[in-house]
């Protein structure tokens, strides 16, 4: 087999880390991915390369000589690229969306992450949804963003890399005169006959539309017709005030002036939120983002699925596929 023209760094420093770890499990904790992306990663290298790196039995996993030699190269070339990021990484800051001011996951993550990377800027931007933030993150001009990854089109998924981080609890705004305010959670019987806003006609957040029509489908809700994005809280209230129309949300939402968020249950929906970049992205910060998001899910339980919870099927499989 010719010698590859080129080699992925990502797929070398798989290599690399199975290789210190001799445990395909531990390795793929080191680098916050998925055991079967991993060893997808493996095996896609000793392909290109044209040989056999691991030895591998259900007991052990061992170099073979091959690897063996790989190992001192692959080092040099990590070394030689961690070398080139640190000297031009100061040279911008990592631009990460957290969606939106008022939404919590993004920037507890992010807040996280610039406590591990104190030595770099992470900065936050505010694109309102992932479906606004990708053309952003593949011209380059968007480092990171957060949403829900199975709600893009699978062109636009197969530019991008995510790394799940939560499945988020749904919520109904409701004015604060609305009969069901008054109860502390809404079964999603109770809104059946209801007309619930889900960013239908936003061209930012069509993700978010899809997830509601699939939640709301022979449930009797029906999913507003689209209507002028209120910006700003003052704006929020004086549309809810108008209207009276419930809001789709997620528990974390923020209240606003006298409305009301009320998590849904009889079943708990889940809002599936991954941490989305574009795959060619290369930045000195972007490891401690990634390690953040780790350690605030594990922290908080953030990847639990509930018994009895609600998630599209398609969803649950691109969680668990992960990156």
């Amino acid at each position: 087999m010719p010698a590859p023209a080129s080699v992925d760094p990502r797929l070398l420093r798989a290599f690399v880390t199975v290789a210190e770890e001799l445990h395909f499990t531990r390795a793929a904790a080191r680098l916050y991915v998925a055991q079967q992306a991993l060893s997808r990663d493996v095996r896609r290298l000793e392909r290109e390369l044209g040989a056999e790196l691991f030895v591998r039995t259900t007991r052990q996993v061992t170099l073979t000589a091959d690897g063996e030699r790989l190992l001192r190269y692959a080092r040099r070339v990590l070394a030689a690229q961690d070398e080139l990021l640190a000297a031009f990484g100061q040279a911008r800051p990592l631009l990460v969306d957290v969606n939106s001011p008022g939404q919590l996951t993004g920037r507890l993550v992010l807040e996280r992450a610039r406590a591990l990377a104190p030595e770099h800027e992470l900065m936050a931007r505010y694109e309102s949804g992932l479906t606004g933030a990708v053309t952003e993150l593949l011209a380059g001009r968007l480092d990171a963003s957060f949403g829900r990854f199975a709600g893009l089109a699978p062109a636009l998924r197969a530019g991008l890399g995510h790394q799940p981080v939560r499945y988020e609890p749904m919520a109904v705004v409701l004015p604060g005169d609305h009969p069901l305010a008054r109860l502390a959670e809404v079964p999603l019987a109770a809104l059946a006959g209801e007309t619930v806003y889900a960013g239908a006609g936003n061209p930012r957040t069509p993700e978010w539309t899809d997830l509601a029509h699939r939640l709301f489908e022979g449930r009797g809700i029906d999913v507003a017709p689209p209507a002028p994005l209120a910006v700003g809280n003052e704006e929020f209230q004086r549309l809810m005030d108008k209207s009276g129309t419930p809001v789709l949300a997620v528990v974390t939402f923020p209240a606003i002036g006298s409305t009301v968020v009320r998590p849904l249950v009889d079943p708990v929906p889940l809002s599936p939120v991954s941490l989305v970049w574009r795959k060619a992205l290369v930045h000195p910060a972007f490891d401690a983002l990634r390690r953040a998001v780790a350690q605030i899910a594990a922290e908080k339980d953030w990847l639990r699925v509930p018994s009895g919870a609600w998630i599209p099927a398609a969803d649950a499989a691109v969680m668990s596929a992960g990156n």
